[in-house]
């Protein structure tokens, strides 16, 4: 073997073992909104809120445990009606268990973000946010071979999972920003 085939493969086999760390040095892109959420729904005393999507028939709700766990919820009705009606009322709890019962089902994205920290690609101590996305379901604790995954699939998932998270803690805040 050459000296430079050598160099070749040294450097073929230092990307493989970096490759998998690297997925998960993603940062997470929901981080610093839902810091910013936290903070609005801390100074307004509030442990839920919803909002209109930016889709039709599509809402977004929070149930917020301080310090503990942010769940988030974005869903399409067929019907709106009782969404409206929960919304002027500003019965932003129970909008929020709509989404999570009443609405079309493969329209449902549902995070658990546990640390009120953005969504996170895996453990953080012992705690792993979670997510259900059209019917599937996501454990992000790092582990994608449990998950009977590849590592890029997982990784996909998490930043499209991420991205999507964004969206909703951003249409919460617009709202919150709104209303204020």
């Amino acid at each position: 073997m050459t000296l430079t085939s050598r160099r070749l493969t040294s450097a073929l086999a230092a990307f493989l073992l970096v490759a998998p760390a690297a997925a998960f040095a993603q940062e997470s892109k929901s981080a610093a909104s839902v810091s910013e959420l936290v903070k609005a729904l801390d100074a307004m005393k509030l442990d839920a809120y919803a909002v209109k999507g930016s889709a039709p028939n599509e809402y977004v709700g929070a149930l917020y445990f301080p310090g503990t766990q942010l769940l988030v919820v974005s869903a399409k009705f067929d019907t709106p009606d009782r969404a409206n009606s929960l919304l002027t009322m500003k019965n932003y709890r129970d909008l929020y268990i709509e989404l999570n019962s009443a609405s079309v089902p493969n329209s449902k994205i549902f995070v658990a973000d546990l640390g009120t920290n953005g969504l996170k690609p895996k453990k953080d101590g012992t705690l792993y946010d979670t997510a259900d996305v059209g019917g599937k379901s996501y454990n992000f604790d790092g582990d994608w071979k449990k998950a009977k995954i590849s590592e890029d699939d997982y990784v996909k998932a998490y930043s499209t999972t991420d991205e999507q998270y964004l969206h909703m803690i951003q249409a919460l805040l617009a709202g919150l920003k709104k209303s204020s």
